[in-house]
């Protein structure tokens, strides 16, 4: 005779609900948009299936239908012109920037909306990497910590309510925190991409904002896939420099190290589901090999069921009926 019947919790609708562990929910979510100048302008980005570059505009329209179904929180990723970038970023640094009116255009217009940008400067430089480079063709760190501070306070000014460096530079949730409150901006939080991987998955983001690489890589300050440790101490070091909210990106390959810092750190953790693994799915779904609502699901279900308290995802549309 069985005592034991696991089945009993699975045996209807009704009670798999009563049972479940893990909820997916519309202020789970962030949702990513693509800022390009000018109005009435949509983009379609052919590596990302149903993802549009748009102008301030439409990204107002598209935000406003998202907080009626409960999204709270987006994030903004500019794209320039190749005739906008220089090698030092300083288009980083424009007050009259696109994504600066974007900032105080949808604060003013969904004051409770949270508005996060991403500081980084490889969208603004000509050889495509996230810092300035110095005489020996190395990415510069401290030179490049001062501009991104420099880039955080711009963004506070404007009024965003969260800045997001994702640069793996050394030092820079210590020296932007620093930055911010003597700028009188203590109420601004940082989101530090604390585990940023030298991911292959990235290459779809990269054509969508058109940062290219001219030479080199990125190894040299993103994280080695194979390392775990190396995260562990990534995250410890971000959190006692006064990050307020952990980044794990990408996500899906990376669900163990989600994991790992759930046990390590009481911090929100954000997980970045990032265009590879987005373009991957919608690629399978165009062959008729899988459904994307089916796969978006179960994936964000997954990387939340790992510990993940928020997610940046490009799917966001395709699941939200389901929330």
């Amino acid at each position: 005779m069985l005592l034991q019947r696991p089945r009993r919790n699975r045996k209807s609708a009704a009670v798999r609900a009563l049972v479940q562990e893990t909820f997916l929910s519309p202020a789970d979510f962030i949702a990513p948009f693509f800022l390009i100048a000018g109005t009435k302008l949509r983009q379609e980005i052919a590596a990302l299936p149903g993802v549009y570059r748009l102008s301030i505009d439409l990204i107002l329209k598209e935000v406003e239908s998202l907080h009626k179904k409960g999204i709270s929180s987006i994030m903004l990723f500019p794209s320039l012109s190749s005739d906008e970038k220089d090698e030092r970023a300083s288009a980083a640094l424009r007050e009259d920037s696109p994504l600066c009116q974007a900032i105080t255009t949808i604060k003013r217009e969904l004051p409770a909306l949270c508005v996060i940008t991403d500081i980084a400067l490889d969208p603004y430089t000509t050889h495509g990497h996230d810092g300035v480079i110095d005489a020996r063709g190395e990415v510069a760190n401290d030179e490049t910590v001062a501009i991104l501070c420099q880039m955080a306070l711009l963004h506070a000014a404007c009024g965003v309510d969260i800045v997001a460096p994702s640069d793996m530079m050394d030092g820079r949730i210590r020296a932007m925190r620093e930055s911010l409150e003597r700028a009188h901006f203590p109420h601004v939080n940082i989101l530090s991409y604390a585990i940023k991987y030298a991911s292959h998955l990235y290459l779809p983001f990269r054509n969508a904002v058109g940062s290219h690489l001219k030479f080199g890589d990125k190894k040299g300050y993103q994280l080695n896939p194979a390392n775990k440790r190396e995260a562990l101490l990534e995250a410890k070091l971000d959190e006692e420099e006064g990050a307020d909210i952990l980044m794990v990106k990408p996500a899906l390959f990376y669900l163990d190290v989600i994991a790992e810092i759930r046990k390590q750190s009481t911090l929100p953790i954000c997980a970045y589901h990032v265009s590879g693994e987005y373009a991957m799915v919608m690629a399978a779904e165009e062959k008729g090999y899988l459904k994307a609502q089916d796969i978006f699901y179960e994936s964000l279900m997954s990387i939340k069921r790992a510990g993940a308290d928020c997610m940046i995802t490009y799917a966001l549309p395709k699941i939200l009926s389901l929330l």
